[in-house]
């Protein structure tokens, strides 16, 4: 099932604000969502640049969103824990929450999942450690 994903700053496939960039403010785009399924008990938010020169670069690690929110809004802090008890791992630049790309014409992915429950063994996840059961 595909959980579709927006925001009100940019549409697919154009370009990013300078303002959410590393070259910008370097704050979260804002995101809303929609069609998540019944009896869904959480959600993973992953941000990642699959262009990027070293490889995917991993932007943002987001899980434990509780499936009745439907958006986040712009600039979340840079915090472990939100005050909706949703967890962000560790991105690829080694920091908590979101880092914004650099401003150059590239493929950057916002995917929203949901299985069951999103698990990490540790607040501090990433990409690669976050699972459903």
């Amino acid at each position: 099932m595909t959980i579709p994903l927006t925001s009100s700053v940019f549409a697919e496939g154009e370009f990013i604000p300078a303002k959410y960039t590393c070259d910008g403010e370097d704050v979260s785009p804002p995101l809303k969502w929609s069609n998540v399924p019944t009896g869904a008990k959480g959600l993973a938010l992953i941000c990642d640049d699959p262009d990027a020169p070293v490889g995917t670069w991993v932007h943002w690690v987001l899980y434990g969103l509780p499936p009745t929110e439907a958006e986040l809004p712009e600039k979340i802090p840079s915090t472990e824990t939100l005050a909706n008890g949703a967890k962000q791992g560790i991105n690829d630049f080694k920091r908590i929450g979101y880092g914004g790309r650099p401003p150059v014409v590239r493929t950057v992915i916002f995917s929203n999942s949901t299985r069951s429950t999103p698990k990490s063994p540790s607040n501090r996840a990433r990409r690669k450690r976050i699972w459903f059961v």
